[in-house]
Formats: structure tokens, sequence, C-alpha cells
């Protein structure tokens, strides 16, 4: 089961260009994720999808849709957009997931070219959740420079929280770290 997971995801990387307008791959200390986003900054619409492994044997896999547009935060250039992320985790003996509604925003800083900082939040209440899962919360924040044309580097934080459909069982934190990692744009 692991060898197909894994010759799945490489065939997704390896496709990643002809397909995709970016690739993002990071790091925290107890996982490693990759997105596909396969629309540019320009485009009115956004879909993406990603798949993150946690140490432990737990396997997130997401699908993001939204609206983008570009726009200004005061007289800062921003590329935002609102939308839907569906989230689907399995971890050994639970599994679950949700649609979660939300969005982005990523401010360029024009006093240094190339900086730029992403916030991302997303929330799924309890009606749409599903499985082992009750309500979930996303957030993602970074900060990124352009280190040329086509790729940049980052650094931030990202949190990944679902409570547990029984009380008793309280919540758990899929994904939560300091991160690093890079974009590369097609």
């Amino acid at each position: 089961m692991k060898l197909t997971r894994m010759s799945v995801l490489a065939l997704s990387l390896a496709a990643a260009p002809a397909l995709a307008a970016d690739l993002d791959l990071s790091l925290t200390n107890d996982s490693v994720k990759g997105q596909v986003n396969f629309f540019g900054v320009n485009s009115d619409l956004q879909l993406g999808t990603g798949y993150t492994y946690h140490e432990g044997s737990r396997h997130i896999g997401n699908v993001d849709f939204h609206a983008q547009g570009r726009t200004a935060l005061g007289n800062l250039p921003t590329t935002a957009g609102i939308g839907l992320r569906g989230i689907g985790w399995e971890d050994d003996d639970l599994d679950g997931g949700a649609v979660a509604l939300g969005g982005f925003a990523t401010v360029n800083i024009p006093d240094v070219p190339g900086l730029s900082v992403t916030g991302a939040l997303h929330y799924a209440p309890s009606i749409l959740s599903f499985g082992d899962s009750g309500d979930m919360t996303s957030l993602e924040l970074r900060g990124s420079y352009r280190v040329i044309r086509n790729a940049e580097v980052f650094a931030g934080y990202r949190y990944l929280n679902t409570d547990l459909d029984s009380p008793l069982r309280g919540d758990v934190n899929l994904d939560e770290g300091v991160m690093a990692g890079m974009k590369i744009f097609f």
C-alpha cells in the first residue's frame, strides 16, 4: 500500500510541469507536504491539490477551489482568494475530513522586490465534517522571497486541527509546526 502511494506521489510530481502553474514543497519537523496549483495568479479561478505525510503514518490530502483576483491592501499589491478546501485524513484506526470555507491573501512588499507575506485560513464546522472529524481548522502563514524569476523560498507556520466526533476524544493536531520550503513556477 505504501509503495502505491509513493508511486502515485512520484508520478504526480513528475507530471506537474505539464499540468500546473506552480509546485510547492514544504517541510516541518514532523511532516512533508507537496501542493500543486493548476492556474496562475492572473487567472480568475484557482484549483489545487496537495498531499501531506505526517510522521507516524498519518496521510492528509486536500483539494482547493478558490475564486481569486488582484486587489490592494492599503497601497500594497495583493492577490486574494475566497473558496473551499476539501481535506481528508487517515491515521491508523481514525479517519475523517471536511469541506472548509475560507481564503488566502498574498501581499507583495514593493519596497523589497521579491518579498511577500501570505496567510490562509479555512474552517469547517461539524455540519461540513465527516468521519471522525467534528470540525476542522486549517491555518498557514508564510513569508516568501523570490530568489529567481520562477522560484521562491519561504518560511512560516502551518496548523491543521480537528475536533474528534466523540467528546471523550477531544481534538488532535493533524499537522502543526514551523515550516520551510520552496515554490517553483512553471
